[in-house]
C-alpha cells in the first residue's frame, strides 16, 4: 500500500527528464507500467478468503499522526478502479495526446492526483488522508486547467478547486471534531466507539461538515455546479477523474463513516435527500444538453446521486446495490468518456446537433457506444451490468421504513426514484441515437469522420468486455470482491445472490418496464415537451449565483484590499503596528494574561540606570539626526546597550548573541550605505505626528507590559527545567542556548539560516541589477 501511494510519486520527479525523449517515444509508455502493476499486486488480494489488514509507519506520534494505511474490501475496490481504470486511461492517452503537448506537465499531474486517491483510500489516520483529500483537490485543478490557453478550462479548474476546496475544509473541521471527541486520529479506533460520537453535543456539527467535504468532491446538488465545467479537461482526465475516481471519493468518505452515521436518523434523512435530489436533477438536466462530455457530465452527476441515495438508505440491500453500482459505473461510463473522446478526435467537434449516422463510419466505436449507453440505461438485458444495480435499486427502495420525516421520506424516494431513472433512459438514448443514427451531416463535421486507430479502441473495448463479463457472471464479481466491500460498509456479513430473473411479479421488474416504456415515449416524441426547459430551470441557474457569489467576492475584496495597498510602506507598516497592538492587547484581555505584579522582580542598580538611560536617549537621537552614518551608529548604541545589560544581568551566551547580531546588522546598514534614502526633515501635519507617536508609544508599552506578564504569568510548567536536566544527555554541551539551537530546534535554526540566506541572495542580487540599471542609464 505504501509502495503504491509513493511510487507514482517517485516516478512523477523523474517525468521531466523522460518527457525530453517524447519525440521518439511517447511519455505514456513510461508510465503505463506504475499503475499496472499496482492493478496486479491489488489483484492478488482478491478472492473469497480475503481479510483487511493494516501496516502503520511513525510520522509524528507525539500528535497522534502516523501514516496508518488500512486495505478492506473497500478500500481494495477502489484501489483497483483507481490503478486498473488508471491503467487503460494511461494507455488511451498514448493514443489521444499527440507528442506536441505538454507531455510531461499531463503526466505529473496525472501521477500526483494517482497517488492522491491512493492516499485517500488507503488511509486509516484521519489526518493523512485529509492530507491527501485535498491533494486530489490541487492535482485535479492542474488536470482540469491542462489547456490552460483556454478560457473554459481556467475556469472550470478554478470552479472545482473553490467548491472542492471549500469542501476540504470543512471536512477538516468535522475531523478534528472527531479527534477531539474519540481522542484518537484513526478511522478503526473510531469505529469502536459509536455511541461516544452519536452521543457528542458536538454530532451534528461532525455530521454537517464530513457531509460537505462528500457533497463537494462528489458533485451532488447544489454543489454539483464544478462538474459540467470540468469537463473542459482532456477526456483521458474526465475518463479518469470524473467517472471512476475523484468524484467517487465523497462516496468512498461516506462509505467509510456509515457504520458510525448510520445510527443516527439524519443520516438517512439528508444522504438520503440529496442523492435522490441529485439524481433526478442530473438525469432531467442531462437531456437537456448538446455537447457529448456535458450530458456525460450530468449523467455522472444523477449516478453519483444515485450511489449517495442507497448508501443514505443504509440497509443491507441497498448498501449492496451501492457498492455494485460503484464498479458498474466506472466500466460503462468510462467507456462512453472514451468513446466521447473518440468521436471528438475523428470528427473535430462534440456537438450532437451536427453529429448523426456515423454507425457505419465508425462501427467499433458505435458498437462500444451501444454496450456502454444501454447498460448505463438499465435496459432489461442479462449482459449489461447496469441493469442489476439499478434493479437493486428499485429493491432497496421499496424497502425503507421510518418515521416522521423519515417516513414520509420512505413513502417518496420509490416514485422520484422512477422519475430519476425515466431520464437517465432518455439521455442514454438521446447520446446514442443522436450520435450514431439518423442523417449524417457531412458539412457540418470540421472533419471527415473515420473509425479511431486500434490503440484507442484498446481501453474501451477492455471497459465494455468487463460490462458484458460482469452481466453474465456476477456472481463471479459478487463472491470475490463485491460481498467483501459491502461488508466492509456496513460493518456485517453480507450474503447477497446476483441473478437476473427474479419472476414477472417483482415490483423492481414492473419499475424498470415502466422506465423503458415512458422512457421510449419521452425519446420519441423530445421534441414536444422539451421545451419543459424554458420553465424549469428557466432563467434560474446555479451557475448564475456562483458567479455573482465570485464576481462581488473578487470585487468588494479589491476595494478593500485597494483602499490600504497604497504603495506607502509607512502605511503598511503603521497598520501592521495597530493589528499587532489591538490583537495582543485583545488576546491578553480576554485570557486574562495581564500580570503586572513588580514585587518579585531583583533591585535596579546604578549602572543599568545608566545603560537604559543611553538606549533611551540614543533612540531618541535616531528620531532627530539627519546624517545617515549617525544614524546607524545611534542605533547601533541601543543594540550594544542591550548586550551590556545582558552582561550584567549574567547571561554571557545571550550578551555574545546580542553583540553578533548587532555587529552584523551594523556592518550590513554600512554595506548598503550607499543605497539608503536621504535623511532629511519631514513637514507633516500635527495629526500625522500625533498618529504616529501614539502608535509608537502604545506598542512600547504593550511590550513592556507583555514582558511583565509573561515574567509573572505561571501556566505551564517552566519548559526552561527539561533544557536545563537534558542538554547534556541529548545535546553533549552545557551551554544550554546553543544546545536548543543547533540540536533540540535544530531543523528551526536551520530553516532561518536559509532563510537569511535566501533573502542575502536576493538583496545582492537587487543590487547588481540597481547598478546595471544605472551603469545603462
Amino acid at each position: 500500500m505504501l509502495t503504491a501511494i509513493f511510487l507514482p510519486l517517485i516516478l512523477a520527479c523523474f517525468i521531466p527528464f523522460l518527457s525530453k525523449w517524447k519525440d521518439s517515444i511517447h511519455t505514456g509508455w513510461f508510465v503505463l507500467p506504475i499503475p499496472f502493476s499496482i492493478f496486479v499486486y491489488l489483484i492478488t488480494q482478491v478472492g473469497t478468503q480475503f481479510s483487511p489488514f493494516e501496516r502503520s509507519y511513525s510520522w509524528i506520534p507525539s500528535l497522534q499522526i502516523n501514516f496508518d494505511l488500512y486495505l478492506d474490501g473497500l478500500s481494495l475496490l477502489f484501489g483497483l478502479l483507481i490503478s486498473g481504470i488508471g491503467s487503460l486511461v494511461v494507455l488511451y492517452s498514448v493514443y489521444y495526446l499527440h507528442k506536441s503537448e505538454q507531455l510531461g506537465h499531463f503526466y505529473v499531474y496525472l501521477l500526483m492526483f494517482m497517488a492522491a486517491m491512493f492516499g485517500v483510500v488507503f488511509s486509516d489516520n484521519v489526518f493523512a488522508l485529509y492530507t491527501f483529500w485535498e491533494l486530489t483537490s490541487l492535482s485535479s485543478f492542474l488536470l482540469i486547467g491542462y489547456w490552460n490557453h483556454r478560457k473554459g478550462s481556467r475556469y472550470g479548474a478554478l470552479k472545482s478547486m473553490l467548491i472542492t476546496v471549500f469542501g476540504g475544509l470543512s471536512l477538516l473541521g468535522g475531523l478534528l471534531l472527531l479527534t477531539i471527541v474519540t481522542d484518537t486520529t484513526s478511522i478503526q479506533a473510531m469505529m469502536d466507539q459509536k455511541e461516544t460520537i452519536i452521543n457528542s453535543p458536538q454530532f451534528g456539527w461532525i455530521l454537517g461538515f464530513i457531509f460537505l467535504g462528500a457533497f463537494t468532491k462528489s458533485a451532488q446538488f447544489p454543489f454539483h455546479i464544478w462538474l459540467p465545467d470540468a469537463m473542459e479537461a482532456p477526456t483521458p482526465v474526465s475518463a479518469y477523474l470524473h467517472s471512476a475516481t475523484m468524484v467517487k471519493a465523497g462516496i468512498f468518505l461516506i462509505a467509510r463513516f456509515l457504520p458510525i452515521f448510520s445510527l443516527s436518523e439524519w443520516f438517512f434523512i439528508i444522504v438520503s435527500t440529496v442523492g435522490i435530489v441529485t439524481l433526478c436533477w442530473g438525469s432531467y438536466m442531462a437531456v437537456r444538453q448538446t455537447d457529448l462530455k456535458g450530458i456525460l457530465a450530468f449523467s455522472t452527476i444523477s449516478q453519483l446521486g444515485m450511489i449517495m441515495a442507497m448508501l443514505g438508505f443504509g440497509t443491507k440491500i441497498a448498501v449492496f446495490a451501492a457498492v455494485f453500482h460503484i464498479l458498474n459505473h466506472a466500466t460503462f461510463k468510462g467507456s462512453l468518456f472514451m468513446v466521447a473522446g473518440i468521436i471528438d478526435h475523428e470528427t473535430g467537434t462534440r456537438d450532437i446537433r451536427k453529429l448523426g449516422g456515423l454507425m457505419t463510419l465508425m462501427p467499433i466505436t458505435a458498437t462500444l457506444a451501444v454496450f456502454g449507453t444501454f447498460s448505463m440505461a438499465g435496459v432489461p438485458l442479462p449482459f449489461l451490468n447496469g441493469f442489476y444495480s439499478k434493479e437493486l435499486f428499485f429493491d432497496a427502495s421499496l424497502h425503507l421504513k421510518g418515521e416522521g420525516l423519515a417516513q414520509t421520506l420512505a413513502a417518496i424516494i420509490p416514485y422520484l426514484a422512477v422519475f430519476g431513472s425515466i431520464f437517465t433512459f432518455v439521455y442514454s438514448m438521446y447520446l446514442f441515437f443522436g450520435t450514431f443514427r439518423g442523417e449524417y451531416k457531412e458539412k457540418e463535421l470540421p472533419q471527415k469522420p473515420h473509425e479511431a486507430p486500434i490503440g484507442m479502441l484498446i481501453s474501451p473495448i477492455i471497459l465494455v468486455l468487463l460490462v458484458i463479463t460482469i452481466g453474465l457472471i456476477p456472481e463471479l464479481f459478487n463472491s470475490a470482491l463485491i460481498d467483501h466491500v459491502a461488508e466492509a460498509v456496513k460493518g456485517e456479513p453480507m450474503e447477497k445472490h446476483i441473478k437476473f430473473w427474479h419472476g414477472w411479479d417483482g415490483t423492481p421488474l414492473h419499475m424498470s418496464l415502466i422506465v423503458v416504456a415512458l422512457g421510449a415515449l419521452l425519446v420519441s416524441f423530445r421534441s414536444y415537451w422539451s421545451g419543459v426547459y424554458k420553465a424549469v430551470p428557466g432563467a434560474l441557474s446555479l451557475n448564475k449565483a456562483y458567479d455573482w457569489l465570485v464576481d462581488r467576492t473578487e470585487k468588494y475584496s479589491s476595494t478593500i484590499t485597494n483602499g490600504y495597498m497604497n504603495g506607502s510602506l509607512r502605511r503598511y507598516v503603521r497598520l501592521l503596528l495597530i493589528a499587532i497592538l489591538l490583537g495582543t492587547i485583545g488576546t491578553m484581555l480576554l485570557t486574562n494574561g495581564l500580570a503586572l505584579n513588580p514585587t518579585d522582580v531583583e533591585d535596579v542598580t546604578f549602572p543599568e540606570m545608566l545603560v537604559v538611560i543611553m538606549m533611551v536617549l540614543a533612540a531618541l537621537a535616531t528620531i532627530f539626526t539627519n546624517n545617515r552614518i549617525a544614524a546607524i551608529l545611534i542605533l547601533g548604541v541601543v543594540g550594544y546597550g542591550l548586550a551590556i545589560l545582558f552582561v550584567l544581568y549574567r547571561a554571557p551566551d545571550l550578551a555574545l548573541t546580542q553583540l553578533i547580531i548587532e555587529t552584523v546588522t551594523v556592518a550590513l546598514f554600512l554595506l548598503v550605505f550607499m543605497h539608503l534614502p536621504e535623511l532629511r526633515k519631514r513637514h507633516e501635519s500635527a495629526g500625522t505626528i500625533l498618529i504616529n507617536a501614539s502608535i509608537a508609544i502604545l506598542f512600547g508599552a504593550m511590550m513592556t507590559i507583555v514582558g511583565i506578564s509573561s515574567y509573572n504569568s505561571k501556566w505551564f510548567e517552566p519548559i526552561s527545567d527539561y533544557f536545563l536536566e537534558t542538554s547534556v544527555k541529548l545535546g553533549g554541551g552545557h551551554n544550554v542556548v546553543n544546545v536548543i539551537l543547533v540540536d533540540m530546534r535544530g531543523l528551526d535554526t536551520l530553516f532561518e539560516i536559509t532563510v537569511l540566506g535566501i533573502a542575502a541572495l536576493a538583496i545582492f542580487n537587487m543590487i547588481k541589477l540597481r547598478r546595471k540599471k544605472g551603469a545603462k542609464e
